[in-house]
């Protein structure tokens, strides 16, 4: 059986977020079209489909860490600021952005949560499983 692991990341979740868009149940917020993804970026994402991009890299983050919270996510979207004169230093992305597609994501069946944080449901799991194997299957 082929699972999340046998594939390239970036390619499943591009499939994935090709899939998402299609469900109606994944719908970016109202503010998605000007928010910055981070205190360390300096604009907006300039994809337009940069919320279901989001939501598959999540659900593909949880099946291989959960169960996770908000802040240890943050912790892998965030990234260097830049302080002028100043020396960079690390900052976490976006808490708002993670929690409304991890609502998103809990609401579609794909994510549960627990006592520990949230974890992918064997719905996710067979989701992610799926899409690798179509995958190989057209490589």
């Amino acid at each position: 059986m082929t699972t999340l692991y046998d594939v390239s990341a970036s390619k499943l979740i591009e499939l994935t977020a090709t899939k998402l868009k299609g469900d109606e149940r994944f719908t970016p917020p109202e503010w998605a079209a000007w928010v910055k993804t981070g205190m360390h970026k300096e604009h907006p994402p300039q994809n337009d489909d940069w919320w279901y991009v989001r939501c598959a890299a999540l659900l593909r983050r949880i099946a291989i860490d959960g169960p996770v919270g908000t802040q240890r996510l943050r912790s892998v979207y965030g990234g260097k600021t830049d302080n002028a004169s100043r020396p960079e230093r690390f900052v976490k992305g976006s808490g708002s952005i993670i929690r409304k597609a991890m609502q998103q994501l809990e609401i579609a069946g794909f994510v549960r949560t627990t006592p520990k944080g949230r974890e992918i449901s064997s719905e996710g799991r067979s989701f992610l499983d799926n899409s690798a194997h179509e995958l190989l299957q057209s490589a």
